[in-house]
């Protein structure tokens, strides 16, 4: 029986991929502060975008972390979101 591949959809495109093919954005439960969790298994709660920048544009423009995180999102944490994925694209 083929093993099933766990599907997550973007926030941004809306598209359902693959979690391999996604970046999860995460929202710690200690201080509830927002960073990018490369390896997809730190606690918190998560919400998934496309590995381009289209995507995180589109997600901040339709405001799809603060449906996930049920919550307003400030834009210094799309800022910061932005810087880390322009230094993970450059690796």
């Amino acid at each position: 029986m083929a093993k099933k591949i766990p599907l997550r959809q973007c926030v941004g495109c809306g598209e359902m991929k693959s979690k391999k093919e996604m970046m999860r954005v995460l929202r710690t439960a200690e201080d509830g502060s927002f960073c990018l969790d490369i390896s997809g298994k730190k606690n918190g709660r998560g919400a998934y975008v496309c590995m381009n920048k289209e995507c995180l544009a589109k997600a901040r423009k339709n405001k799809g972390l603060e449906r996930s995180f049920k919550m307003g999102i400030p834009s210094d944490v799309y800022d910061a979101l932005e810087k880390e994925f322009d230094e993970l694209a450059a690796e």
